[in-house]
């Protein structure tokens, strides 16, 4: 357990520390949040991956890093390496999704671990489709699919509104990598402990992910 909050803190650390640093330096913001030109003409690839660690506000940041926290946590019971591979991966679909979106855009910018978090989130709630999550101040805990289902729909409505520069279609990249990751986990070890996978809250989440998936599809 000990190992577990270590490597979680130490992910929301970085991110907060980047995130702090990119909120008083437009110059370090600039350089490392995501930007079509710059990584198309620009050859800066880096950036896929350092967006992740900056985000808008610190409201933005928050909530991420609160999403992040709690289903971390969960899914580092399958394995540090299946954790990054899974945090990183949904980073990467995300912003490739995004880069594959408005590649004929060379102005168009995003930042926040949206993706990643899309992936922890909807990995680990195929992986134990039973978890809950506690939202202060609700007396009572939430099931995660739920949870999910409201994330995503924050999603839909950040990406119709146009809130801020915030990554929001890099959500179902992300979510599609996690979803991808998870199945793939239950082929592989199939008798692993912890896994309790219920293919219905899969379909009720794909409902949100599907009405974004439209969106993005609509502004391509």
């Amino acid at each position: 357990m000990g190992e577990i909050n270590i490597i979680v803190i130490g992910v929301i650390v970085i991110t907060a520390l980047t995130s702090y640093k990119g909120f008083n330096d437009q110059v370090f913001f600039d350089r490392y949040k995501f930007n079509i030109g710059a990584i198309l003409r620009g050859k800066q690839w880096d950036r896929l991956l350092t967006s992740a660690f900056l985000h808008g506000d610190l409201m933005h940041l928050i909530f991420n890093m609160y999403t992040f926290y709690f289903f971390s946590t969960f899914l580092l019971y399958y394995g540090v390496a299946f954790f990054f591979i899974t945090y990183l991966g949904s980073i990467l679909g995300g912003n490739l999704l995004s880069l594959w979106m408005h590649k004929k855009n060379p102005y168009y910018s995003a930042i926040g671990a949206s993706g990643g978090v899309s992936g922890i989130l909807f990995a680990s709630i195929i992986l134990n489709s039973q978890i809950s999550i506690g939202i202060f101040p609700l007396p009572l805990n939430i099931p995660g699919w739920v949870f999910g289902i409201i994330y995503l729909g924050y999603s839909v409505y950040g990406m119709k509104a146009q809130l801020g520069n915030v990554g929001h279609d890099a959500h179902l990249g992300g979510a599609i990598m996690g979803i991808v990751a998870a199945l793939g986990f239950i082929v592989m070890f199939p008798d692993y402990p912890f896994i309790s996978f219920k293919p219905m809250y899969l379909l009720f989440m794909l409902i949100p992910l599907s009405v974004l998936a439209y969106f993005v599809y609509k502004e391509k």
